[in-house]
């Protein structure tokens, strides 16, 4: 039987400049690295510090710093199982979409919707930067979006649109959208590096890229070129979810698809991102048109824990539906 330690207090830190061996000059130098908070820099690699002038020994001492006012040390299973209580979920508004998700979409997790263009992604999107606003009893967060547009989908009508048939004032809701348009990948990922104070100090619950691929795929073209971008969307990704861990928020992604020729059987297409994505993504799901225009079939394709399903909703000026029977596409 394993004994449990007698609790220390943690020493809890407010700023960079109170952790050990941080001067006001070191802690100038993180944060032009893109480390503005605690949390952010109890997320992060010795190597990644570097930059900053700080040597390996130095730098795994302020890491461990960060991470024992944290909190993030060994712990026993019985101990996680508590901390997964931490985790909390966010409403797609379609019933049964939150169904095939086990109620929602999870916090510190990266969370992929992937599909063909006019499947529902950027209207997914929209509507959970609306639903995050929404109080606990309804699905929501309390909480604001930080939104990174990289293809100019972002509307706020549609965000207009959608608060108000839920009920909320619009006015309100889309002053706690963050939002910024990425013009290249590298300005994609500066913008995500640079996150972690303004999640922090106006409590982001959800964290969207629309679309994660879309920059790098038109950036890295050619064979030569593949092991680099797969190398900087790691990188992106990683980021992504230190950041979703760091502050509990729900993390989102977009993703582009490319047809497979050589599929005889399944589907014909499959998301962009190979490997990097597909392992750094939680819960993978692929959004794709039925019959009728306004539905959507929705299929989780990966998962941690659930199981692979398919669900059908809805898309109209309201936002994401559920649907009715005699909406249900027939199926041969």
């Amino acid at each position: 039987m394993i004994e449990k330690e007698e609790e220390k207090p943690l020493k809890k830190y407010e700023f960079l400049e109170d952790l050990p061996g941080i001067g006001p000059a070191t802690a100038q130098k993180l944060r032009e690295l893109g480390f503005h908070t605690i949390e952010s820099l109890a997320m992060a690699t010795a190597r990644e510090l570097e930059p900053a002038g700080i040597g390996e020994k130095k730098a795994t001492s302020i890491i461990s710093a960060a991470r024992s006012s944290m909190g993030v040390s060994f712990i026993r299973a019985d101990e996680l199982l508590k901390m997964r209580q931490n985790v909390l979920r966010l409403t797609t508004g379609s019933k049964a979409l939150d169904k095939l998700l086990d109620g929602g979409l999870e916090t510190q997790t990266i969370t992929e919707f992937y599909g063909e263009y006019g499947s529902g992604k950027s209207q997914l999107c929209h509507q959970l930067c609306v639903n995050v606003q929404l109080p606990p009893e309804r699905g929501g967060l309390n909480g604001a979006a930080l939104y990174i547009d990289t293809e100019n989908t972002f509307r706020t009508e549609r965000i207009v649109q959608m608060a108000r048939h839920l009920g909320l004032d619009p006015e309100h809701v889309v002053k706690n959208i963050i939002y910024a348009e990425a013009y290249t990948s590298d300005h994609q990922m500066f913008l995500l590096e640079n996150a972690d104070e303004v999640i922090k100090e106006n409590n982001v619950k959800l964290i969207i890229i629309d679309s994660l691929t879309s920059h790098f795929r038109s950036e890295y073209i050619g064979r030569e070129m593949l092991a680099s971008r797969q190398q900087k969307l790691n990188k992106h990704m990683h980021r992504l979810i230190r950041l979703a861990r760091a502050f509990n928020t729900v993390a989102v992604v977009t993703n582009q698809v490319m047809a497979k020729p050589d599929a005889f059987f399944g589907d014909a297409v499959h998301p962009i991102g190979g490997h990097i994505v597909a392992h750094t993504s939680h819960t993978r799901i692929y959004l794709r048109k039925a019959s009728r225009g306004r539905v959507r079939i929705a299929r989780l394709v990966s998962s941690p824990y659930l199981p692979e399903g398919e669900e059908i909703f809805k898309i109209t000026e309201n936002g994401i539906e559920d649907i009715s029977e005699d909406e249900k596409p027939r199926r041969s």
